[in-house]
């Protein structure tokens, strides 16, 4: 389970740490992926394979289902840590997530996710103005059952 912020940076050749508490988890081979709101997704081989399972499950007759296909796969990489934790992301997914030096990752239960740190910053920044955790996405999420 992936759970907390932690912030680390980009070198020169596009790699970076993996949070110490989350290599365990990812067993040193994982995929990296576009995410929503310009981060990335990181899932375990074996969380990536229920995604890719249910995603497949949907129809293709169905114009968002392939529109949402293509976003997902066509970014996906499966990477690899070396032995001091370190990744190489692959440069479209940099490109696509727009990430400077700096960047955060937050652990979101069933996966991590990459976000460059003024991005985070102001994600933030946006969900306490809009008080939106409060009333807004309370609302949605008594919709869906939680």
């Amino acid at each position: 389970m992936f759970l907390g912020e932690y912030k680390h940076t980009i070198d020169e050749k596009g790699r970076m740490k993996m949070p110490a508490k989350f290599r365990d988890e990812l067993l040193g081979k994982f995929v990296v992926t576009k995410g929503h709101e310009k981060c990335l997704y990181v899932y375990t081989l074996a969380e990536w394979e229920k995604e890719r399972a249910k995603i497949m499950s949907l129809p293709k007759s169905h114009p968002g289902s392939r529109q949402y296909s293509r976003h997902f796969f066509s970014g996906a990489d499966t990477v690899e840590m070396d032995s001091q934790g370190r990744f190489l992301i692959p440069v479209p997914l940099r490109e696509y997530a727009e990430f400077s030096k700096d960047v955060v990752v937050v652990g979101v239960s069933d996966r991590a996710e990459i976000w460059d740190k003024d991005k985070w910053e102001e994600y933030l920044r946006n969900m306490d103005s809009l008080d939106c955790i409060d009333e807004t996405l309370a609302l949605k999420m008594s919709e869906l059952g939680i």
